[in-house]
């Protein structure tokens, strides 16, 4: 308490005892598989689909993360943390390439040219070099031979920036090469007149990924286990887990274990739920015989979604199967932004997604659906839908996958709203205090729509008290606070009852 020793007005600034507290995000995802490059088992934060390609490279073949990653920012996601595993090696076989030198300079090189499918395959092409169809200082001609047959032709491309820049119309037009410019500080060389043949494409003989390598070590903060230290993740997805059985460098049971490894850590961290993909090529009863005899989860923080989806390829200029979890992370988000974390992330439209590896019927679903199994379906004129908000638990209190996801961000937000409390006088006034803050917190959540009731009272309570603070427990200096939510639960099924009526008939007494 200051002193006052000489006569004076005196200002003192003092707590009015309110401290808000404040919502956390629910929709930051994180990802662990193989990329073509950037940083190794270090969690990195990418806010969008072009940062993630500067730090980490294209789509390769051979994985799934990238297209995962893509899924998620079409489908509505905000920021997301990825963790690469692997060596350079792992992600993609290596591309033929080859080096132009600059026009009037034969010693300095102006321009890699590398084919866009890796390993051996671009070794039997050749790009030629050569005048304009029109007359320009600055222009040239771009002309590329598969089997020495002339396949692509880019006319009158450019060295300066702007839309005819050869880099930018490559990339945009060819499907064998890709030209990255070396050096030059944004001024470019026209490269002078050649034919050279791309070369040093190889075959990936032997990947050295193991489960291990996903599941990582939380001390070495490596794979999903170094996510430990990162808190603002929700959402967890290994896509890639996928790609290394399809390709033979694990089994079905590494696949077990990492998702069990998966499940684990969600359920240690409290705060983040997992998104788990199904095995390839399954069909309705084989998806649930491994969802409940060979796999055989149980978790409240684990949703399990199936079929895979197509999505368009650009590396082959088709469509190919992936699994679904990163589309399915972009529609948790969406929902999250448009409607709440209350609301079942369910009937919403997987933007990307052009069919489904497989069609099931209805008689199918209603196999599955019990099961914890959330299926993907198209609809005539509808798209391709989610289908399902179940996790994988056996408790009914935890089925539904946005009651788990709202006392998610109700605990979380309690937590770091509260910090404030420890080590405050353990006495009325506090408990006074921290009943007004959660209450008034809470009542914002009522207020949204994600608890259940006509009035707060009805929705939750709030108990700190002399009842729940004993001395004992303020002695070994505990606070107690009680709390209880009333969270609502999704409309999974919609009934009609439809009776004929006669009309003008009395109803007598």
């Amino acid at each position: 308490m200051p002193s006052y020793l000489s006569p004076g007005v005196y200002v003192q600034e003092v707590s009015s005892g309110s401290k808000p507290i404040e919502g956390v995000g629910t929709a930051v995802a994180a990802f662990v598989g193989l990329t073509e490059k950037g940083p190794a088992n270090t969690p990195t934060l990418v806010t969008n689909w072009t940062q993630f390609n500067t730090m980490f490279g294209d789509f390769v073949e051979g994985s799934y993360l990238a297209h995962a990653v893509y899924g998620y920012f079409l489908n509505g996601g905000g920021s997301a943390y990825v963790v690469r595993i692997g060596s350079d090696g792992d992600a993609a076989q290596p591309s033929a390439n080859a080096e132009l030198a600059g026009r009037g300079e034969p010693g300095r090189p102006v321009y890699r040219v590398t084919a866009a499918e890796g390993g051996p395959a671009g070794d039997d092409i050749s790009v030629e070099i050569g005048e304009p169809g029109e007359p320009g200082e600055d222009t040239f001609k771009v002309s590329v031979s598969k089997g020495g047959k002339v396949e692509e032709t880019f006319d009158n491309v450019s060295a300066k920036r702007g839309p005819t820049n050869a880099v930018t119309v490559v990339k945009a037009r060819s499907k064998l090469i890709r030209l990255e410019e070396i050096g030059g500080g944004g001024t470019m060389t026209v490269p002078e007149k050649a034919n050279v043949k791309l070369s040093g494409g190889t075959a990936v003989t032997s990947v050295h990924v193991t489960a291990d390598d996903y599941v990582g070590n939380s001390a070495d903060r490596t794979g999903f286990a170094g996510l430990e230290a990162v808190d603002e993740v929700t959402m967890l997805s290994v896509p890639d887990v996928m790609a290394a059985y399809q390709r033979g460098i694990i089994d079905l049971e590494a696949v077990q274990a990492v998702q069990l490894a998966m499940i684990a850590h969600c359920e240690l961290m409290g705060d983040r739920v997992a998104i788990l993909d199904a095995p390839p090529s399954l069909n309705a009863q084989q998806v649930k015989e491994w969802r409940m005899d060979k796999a055989g989860y149980d978790s409240k923080y684990a949703a399990l979604y199936w079929p895979w989806i197509k999505v368009f390829d650009p590396i082959k200029g088709q469509g190919m199967m992936i699994p679904p979890s990163g589309h399915i992370a972009g529609i948790w988000a969406r929902n999250d932004d448009t409607r709440g974390v209350h609301k079942a992330p369910a009937n919403e439209v997987v933007r990307g997604a052009i069919a489904l590896e497989l069609q099931i019927t209805k008689g199918e679903h209603d196999q599955l659906n019990p099961s914890g199994i959330n299926c993907i379906r198209a609809f005539p004129g509808r798209g391709v839908r989610v289908w399902g908000a179940r996790t994988i638990s056996s408790d009914p209190e935890w089925r539904y996958l946005n009651v788990r996801r709202l006392f998610n961000f109700v605990e979380e937000s309690i937590l770091e709203g509260t910090q404030w409390v420890v080590f405050e006088p353990n006495d009325p006034r506090l408990w006074d205090a921290v009943k007004r803050n959660v209450s008034a917190f809470l009542r914002r959540v009522w207020r949204d729509g994600a608890l259940f009731g006509l009035t707060p009272a009805e929705a939750f309570f709030v108990k700190c008290d002399a009842e729940n603070n004993t001395q004992d427990t303020i002695d070994i200096g505990q606070l107690i606070i009680d709390v209880g939510i009333a969270p609502v639960k999704p409309a999974e099924f919609v009934v009609f009852r439809i009776a004929q009526f006669a009309g003008g008939a009395a109803v007598s007494e």
